[in-house]
C-alpha cells in the first residue's frame, strides 16, 4: 500500500496536551490536505496509540523514547533526529527530537514519499546533519530588503521549517527607514535601517521618550508577530542587533556623563555618534531592563546575535573603532599600554555579553549570546578565553584575527575568498578552535551563502547547487554542528525551483547523499524525467560559470545595489556629468557627498576597492573563463524551452522559462561587474601612463566596454518588460539605497542616455574630489 492511500484510512490524529504550537499546525495541515475525515484530539503524553487508522505526532517524549530504546534503537544524545513509523494496522508515529525539526520531518515524509510503499517507511530514524541551522541577516524578513514587493511572511517562515532550519531571527523595523535623526546631505542614518538595536523595540527608564513610542510599538508588534509565526512552525526565534549602538545626542544632553565610545565613520558621517559607557551601573541597568522587557513580551526568544564596530555601533576602546580606541571615563585611565587597553576592552565586552545572557535567562533559561569576532582583532587573544557558558561565535572562519582570509578561490589559488558561495570548503585547522568552544559550552556557527546576499544581489534564484553541497559537505566532515545562513532564503512564490535550497534540505536529512544523483532527482521532481537531464546540465553550466567568476570587493557582494552599479553610467569622465543629471542615482547611493567613489569606481572613501592590476586580471579571467559555460547554460535552457513548447509540456515550459530568465539576468549582472573592472583598469591605466600607444589602447578598451554596457542595459530593460519571472529584488514601497524600485527600467534609460552623451570625453579622475567644499569662499 502506498503512503497516499494509507493516509485515507486515518480517522484520528493525536497530539500531546499542552504541547508545542507546531504539533497543532501539522495536525491542521494533515486534516486539510491528507486525511480530511480524521478528527484531531489532544491526549496525555503517556497515551498509547492503539487505535487502527490513527496517527500520533509530537516531539519525542520520554515514554516513546523508551519504547524506541526497547526496540534497540540507539539514539546518541549528541545528535538531533527525526522518526517515522507505520505498522500493519495503519498506526502512524511522526516525531522528532526537537520542535524545530518536526515540521521538516512532516514536510519530507508527506512531500517526497507519498507514492512510496509503506513497508519501506517503517521504523525510519534519520539523524540531522546539523543540529542548528539559523538565519543570519535575513534580507527579506528582517533586513533592508524587507519591503520587497508582494512578500508573504508566513509562507517564507514556513519555508525555513520545511528546509530543516532550527532558529530564525525576527527583529525588524516596521518602516522602510529608521527613526534616527537625519543630517542634511549625510547618509549615515540609513545604516540604522538594518540589524535594529534593542532600543528600537522597548525603552528603559533611562531612555524613555528618546524614540517615538508609536515607532517602538510598531517594531515590537512586528517582532512579536514574526516570533508567533516562527513558533507556529516549531522554529526558535532570536534577534540580530548592532550593539552597543549609538544613541541620539539629546540623550547626552540629559546624561552627559554616560557618553561612551565614538562609533561613527568620520568620512561617512557629518556629526559624531556615541554609544553608551557600558561600565556605568546605570547603563548596565538600562540594557538589563531592555532585554528583560523584550523577553517578557516574547519569552520564546532563544538568542541574541550581536554585530558591532560598524553601522553606528561599537565597544569602548576597541582597536577597530573607526576613530581609533576611545571610550567613556569608567573603563580605564589614559596613557595605558595597548595590551592593557585591549584586556580592559575585552573584559568590558564579555561583561556586556554576560549581562544580557543572564538577564534574558531569567525568562528563558536556554537563552544564548552569539557574536562575530572580526571586529575584535585587537582584542582577540584576550576575549577568546572569556567566550563560554552559552556565549557563541559565528563567522566565516575561526582561524582569523580580523578580516583577512585564510582561504583561496577554488580555481584561482592566488585570489583569496572569505564568505560567498566561492568560499566552498572549510579547513581541518578549524577543528581545534571549534572543539575549544565546545569544551566551554559554546558553539561555533559557520557562515553559508545559499542565496542572493554575498553572491548575486539583487538577483533571485541563481542555481549553483554543487557549490552549495561542497560547503555543506566540508562543514559536516570536520564536525561542525551549527550553520548560520547569511541573507535568508528565497521565497518559494518568487523562486519556485530553488535547487540550492533543495540541496540544503536534502543534505540536512542525509550528509552521505550522492550529489549528482540527488540533483538528478530534484530535476525530475521539478520537471519530470523527460527533461531532467537537460535541466541538470543547464545547472551544471551555471554552477561552473558562478565558480569561475572573480570576487570584486564589495561589488560582488552588495555593491550592485548599494553603489547603484546597474544604473550608473560607465563613462570615462563621470565628473563631467552635471550633478543634477547624476542625482537620480547618487541620491540613493550608500555614500557621502565627498566620497570619491562617486567619480572613481576603484575607491570607496579612503579604501582602494580594486587596484589597476587586479582589475585587469579580473577582467581577463572573467572573459576567458565565465562566458563559455554561462552561454552554454543559456543555450541549454533556450533550446529545451523550444522543445517543451513544441510538445506543449507546460511543466517543462514553466521551469525552463524560469531558469532561462534567471540565467539572462545573471549574464547582465556579470557583464556590468566585468565592465566595472574594465573601467577601473582602462581609466586608471590611461591616467597613470605617459605612453601614447597605451593611452590609445585604453581608449579603445573603454569604447568596447561602453558599447557592451549600453547593450547590457537594453537587455536588462527587455528582460524587465518581457519576463514573467521574479528574477530581481524589487521594492513594493519605494526605492531606497538598499533596494531598487519599480522605476528600474526608467533609470536604465537615463543611464543609456548619459553614456551616449558623455562617452567621448577623455578619461579623468579628480584626485582632489574628496576635498571639495560647496560654497568654498576661496573660489569666489
Amino acid at each position: 500500500m502506498k503512503l497516499r492511500e494509507m493516509m485515507g484510512h486515518i480517522r484520528k490524529i493525536y497530539i500531546p496536551q499542552g504541547g508545542c504550537p507546531v504539533e497543532k499546525t501539522i495536525a491542521n495541515e494533515m486534516k486539510q490536505d491528507l486525511c480530511p475525515r480524521a478528527d484531531i484530539e489532544a491526549v496525555p503524553v503517556n497515551h498509547k496509540n492503539s487505535d487502527r487508522g490513527s496517527l500520533y505526532l509530537g516531539v519525542m517524549d520520554k515514554v516513546r523514547l523508551q519504547e524506541l530504546s526497547n526496540r534497540s534503537f540507539d539514539i546518541p544524545s549528541n545528535r538531533e533526529w527525526v522518526y517515522f513509523d507505520i505498522d500493519s494496522d495503519s498506526r502512524v508515529l511522526l516525531s522528532s527530537s526537537k520542535p524545530f525539526f518536526l515540521y521538516a520531518n512532516f514536510s519530507d515524509i508527506f512531500g517526497s514519499h507519498m507514492e512510496n510503499d509503506v513497508s519501506g517507511l517503517k521504523n525510519w530514524l534519520r539523524f540531522m546533519s546539523f543540529s542548528r541551522e539559523k538565519s543570519t541577516f535575513d534580507l527579506f524578513l528582517t533586513q533592508y530588503a524587507r519591503i520587497i514587493r508582494n512578500f508573504n511572511r508566513e509562507q517564507y517562515i514556513r519555508e525555513y521549517a520545511r528546509l530543516g532550519f532550527s532558529h530564525i531571527e525576527v527583529n525588524a523595523l516596521a518602516f522602510p527607514n529608521s527613526s534616527e535623526q537625519r543630517v542634511k546631505g549625510e547618509f549615515y542614518s540609513d545604516f540604522y535601517t538594518y540589524c535594529p538595536a534593542l532600543d528600537q523595540f522597548v525603552s528603559s527608564k533611562l531612555n524613555e521618550g528618546i524614540y517615538p513610542e508609536d515607532d517602538l510599538y510598531a517594531n515590537l508588534e512586528l517582532l512579536k508577530d514574526n516570533a508567533r509565526l516562527a513558533n507556529k512552525y516549531g522554529l526558535k526565534p532570536g534577534l540580530l542587533c548592532f550593539e552597543p549602538r549609538s544613541v541620539p545626542e539629546v540623550f547626552f544632553e540629559k546624561y552627559p556623563t554616560l557618553r561612551g565610545a565614538r562609533v561613527d565613520h568620520p568620512f561617512r558621517s557629518f556629526k559624531p555618534r556615541f554609544s553608551l559607557a557600558l561600565a556605568h551601573p546605570l547603563v548596565k541597568k538600562h540594557y538589563e531592563d531592555m532585554i528583560t522587557k523584550i523577553l517578557e513580551e516574547v519569552p520564546e526568544l532563544e538568542y541574541l546575535t550581536i554585530w558591532t564596530n560598524d553601522s553606528g555601533a561599537g565597544f569602548e576602546h576597541t582597536k577597530s573603532l573607526y576613530v581609533g580606541r576611545n571610550g567613556g571615563a569608567y573603563l580605564l585611565r589614559e596613557w595605558n599600554s595597548d595590551e592593557h587597553i585591549a584586556q580592559a576592552a575585552s573584559n568590558n565586552i564579555a561583561d556586556f555579553f554576560i549581562l544580557l545572557r543572564d538577564a534574558a535567562s531569567k525568562v528563558n533559561p536556554d537563552f544564548r549570546i552569539i557574536t562575530r569576532l572580526e571586529s575584535f582583532y585587537g582584542e582577540r587573544k584576550y576575549l577568546w578565553p572569556l567566550l563560554k557558558d552559552g556565549i557563541d561565535v559565528e563567522g566565516n572562519s575561526l582561524l582569523t584575527e580580523g578580516w583577512e582570509s585564510p582561504y583561496s578561490h577554488s580555481l584561482y589559488s592566488d585570489i583569496p575568498v572569505l564568505g560567498s558561495a566561492l568560499h566552498n570548503h572549510i579547513s581541518e585547522k578549524e577543528k581545534k578552535p571549534l572543539e575549544d568552544l565546545y569544551s566551554r559550552d559554546s558553539l561555533g556557527y559557520f557562515y553559508h551563502h545559499c542565496g542572493s546576499h554575498g553572491n548575486h544581489e539583487p538577483l533571485l534564484g541563481i542555481p549553483f547547487p554543487w557549490l552549495i553541497y561542497e560547503k555543506l559537505r566540508s562543514c559536516a566532515e570536520i564536525g561542525i554542528s551549527a550553520l548560520a545562513h547569511l541573507g535568508g532564503l528565497h521565497s518559494p512564490d518568487k523562486v519556485p525551483f530553488s535547487v540550492n535550497f533543495e540541496v540544503l534540505r536534502r543534505f540536512q536529512f542525509d550528509s552521505d547523499l550522492d550529489i549528482n544523483r540527488t540533483i538528478q532527482k530534484i530535476a525530475e521532481f521539478y520537471i519530470g524525467p523527460e527533461f531532467a537531464e537537460a535541466l541538470k546540465q543547464g545547472w551544471k553550466f551555471v554552477d561552473l560559470s558562478v565558480r569561475s567568476f572573480v570576487p570584486l570587493s564589495i561589488y560582488t557582494s552588495y555593491g550592485v545595489v548599494w553603489q547603484r552599479l546597474f544604473i550608473r553610467p560607465l563613462v570615462p569622465d563621470i565628473d563631467a556629468i552635471p550633478e543634477e543629471d547624476r542625482a537620480y542615482y547618487e541620491n540613493f547611493m550608500c555614500t557621502s557627498i565627498h566620497n570619491p567613489n562617486r567619480i572613481d569606481f576603484s575607491q570607496d572613501v579612503l579604501f582602494e576597492l580594486l587596484s589597476t592590476e587586479y582589475a585587469e586580471k579580473a577582467g581577463r579571467l572573467i572573459e576567458n573563463n565565465v562566458w563559455g559555460s554561462l552561454d552554454s547554460a543559456l543555450q541549454v535552457f533556450e533550446q529545451n524551452l523550444k522543445n517543451a513548447e513544441r510538445i506543449e509540456n507546460e511543466k517543462a515550459i514553466s521551469v525552463f522559462r524560469d531558469q532561462l530568465d534567471r540565467c539572462r539576468a545573471l549574464r547582465c549582472l556579470f557583464v556590468t561587474l566585468r565592465n566595472t573592472a574594465t573601467w577601473i583598469y582602462a581609466v586608471r591605466q590611461y591616467l597613470e601612463t605617459s605612453n601614447p600607444k597605451l593611452k590609445t589602447q585604453c581608449r579603445d578598451i573603454l569604447e568596447k566596454m561602453m558599447d557592451s554596457e549600453i547593450q547590457n542595459s537594453r537587455n536588462l530593460i527587455a528582460l524587465w518588460e518581457n519576463s514573467s519571472v521574479e528574477w530581481m529584488i524589487v521594492s513594493g514601497e519605494k526605492e531606497t539605497p538598499f533596494i531598487y524600485g519599480g522605476n528600474f527600467p526608467d533609470l536604465l534609460r537615463k543611464k543609456i542616455k548619459l553614456m551616449e552623451q558623455f562617452r567621448d570625453n577623455d578619461p579623468s579622475i579628480d584626485p582632489g574630489y574628496m576635498f571639495r567644499v560647496k560654497n568654498n569662499p576661496y573660489l569666489q
